[in-house]
């Protein structure tokens, strides 16, 4: 199938298939006029891919991935474990910080509604 078929099937623009080519999270074959095709098994990768995108991954930790999904095995599915778990913690660190920002947000509200309830009314 061509980039537009696989673009319909999948939900995903022609923008977005070329990045993940470029980036090496998918692979496609070149017709004579440089036409990019790709096979069937490119829309269950197209699918895992958004998954992890939708799990707040980066390509590159993506692409770390997919030696654990090509050629499964001990080894690489060790390494798949180790990044995932190393992602796992730095959105847990970020999920931290998002926290401390809300909780000053709500500190800066809560003086600004104190400052607001002693300001005299309008007439």
């Amino acid at each position: 199938m061509r980039i537009g078929e696989l673009a319909a099937r999948t939900g995903v623009s022609v923008r977005s298939l070329r990045y993940y080519e470029q980036q090496g999270l998918l692979t496609s074959t070149r017709s004579a006029s440089g036409q990019r095709h790709y096979t069937a098994v490119e829309v269950e990768r197209v699918g895992f891919i958004q998954r992890m995108f939708a799990a707040g991954l980066s390509s590159s930790t993506i692409a770390d991935l997919f030696p654990c999904i090509d050629s499964p095995g001990e080894e690489t599915s060790d390494a798949a474990e180790r990044r995932m778990v190393q992602e796992r913690d730095r959105l847990t660190e970020h999920i931290a910080e998002l926290i401390r920002t809300r909780d000053s947000l709500d500190q800066l509200i809560a003086t600004n509604r104190a400052h607001r309830a002693t300001l005299p009314a309008p007439n």
